[in-house]
């Protein structure tokens, strides 16, 4: 089969290219999918850069967000599935290719109101900020969430899951104000902060009567790590993702106040989807299940994708995402 490989085994964009390699095999509760489209994710780009370790479970092919059509499944695949079902899901790797093996337990019916695009553009974003708000989060009705990088596929996600399932008040940060307007005027956030021009956490504070907010979910790490203890609310969860601002504090970094973890009482935890075993993502897909799909069928929630591209333009999809000026998806399609 056709697949998207790297010379060498990782390089920069023109490193991508076109190779042969062996169709994949299945057993025990596995699926082979025939790809219809497959999604972008941040951390293809550090796939392909060499700097994200991969699960041992996981192909060296890039992606894990598909859908397409059932060719064939396993004797222990999950009742429900057969040949000839539409399908997307999430799996350990190997979706840019025009066939992937993934476990049955991390599949779903595509309906039939939704483009194969569409469904290609779920299972990661989505499933992460379920992980981020329910499980980890501990988000219940009522409580407050704050969403960094708000134009980001994972937290375009968060927020309509936030406001879909009756948080008091939903707030975003961003670094431009179309991204600020953005949040607001098309995801319902309450609230949304220019980081780059406004002290986000003062904000916050002021919109919440001095309380703070009760979830944060993070992606930025030391630039946002004093922010967040400061407006975080007693006995508040943040949950960190990850860490594009840098590994480290560095001295022009606002410096955080450690004695709030202790006045607060916070817990801060944090977390990745794909180093997780089959069993926990199995539970998340049901819980995607229940708190997201009628919404999708129904079109309370949108599922926003910035681009299609035919996969033939993998390059050209990679420039776009490392543009960091996308507020949507990255979708490839194989014809």
């Amino acid at each position: 089969m056709r697949a998207i490989d790297i010379k060498n085994g990782k390089g920069p964009i023109e490193s991508m290219f076109m190779n042969d390699i062996a169709l994949p095999k299945i057993d025990h509760a596995k699926a082979l999918v025939k790809v219809k489209a497959f999604g972008l994710n941040r951390m293809d780009l550090m796939q392909r850069e060499g700097l994200y370790p991969l699960p041992p479970q996981a192909p060296a092919t890039m992606g894990v967000e598909f859908s397409g059509t059932i060719e064939d499944i396993a004797s222990e695949g999950e009742t429900g599935f057969k040949k000839g079902d539409a399908v997307f899901g999430l799996a350990y790797g190997g979706a840019y290719a025009e066939y992937i093996a993934v476990s049955t337990h991390m599949l779903m019916h595509k309906p039939e109101n939704l483009t194969h695009e569409q469904c290609a553009g779920i299972p990661e974003t989505w499933i992460t900020a379920t992980q981020a708000l329910f499980l980890i989060g501990e988000f219940e009705p009522g409580k407050s969430v704050l969403w960094h990088a708000g134009a980001s596929a994972v937290s375009i996600s968060g927020q309509q899951l936030s406001k879909g399932n009756d948080a008091s008040r939903v707030f975003a940060t961003a670094r431009s104000d179309d991204k600020v307007d953005f949040c607001v005027k098309e995801l319902g956030a309450t609230a949304a902060y220019n980081t780059e021009t406004t002290n986000w956490s003062q904000e916050v504070l002021k919109a919440t009567d001095g309380k703070g907010v009760d979830i944060i979910v993070d992606f930025i790490g030391p630039a946002t790590f004093a922010g967040n203890l400061e407006c975080i609310a007693r006995d508040g969860r943040i949950v960190n993702l990850a860490s594009l601002s840098g590994m480290k504090l560095t001295p022009e970094m606002a410096q955080p106040d450690f004695g709030n973890f202790f006045r607060k009482r916070l817990r801060i935890e944090g977390s990745g989807l794909r180093s997780r075993d089959e069993t926990y993502q199995g539970k998340l897909r049901d819980s995607l299940h229940d708190h997201a799909l009628p919404k999708f069928v129904d079109g309370s929630f949108k599922i926003l994708i910035e681009k299609v591209f035919p996969w033939e333009q993998i390059q050209d999809a990679h420039r776009l995402m490392e543009s960091n000026k996308t507020k949507g998806k990255i979708i490839c399609t194989i014809s």
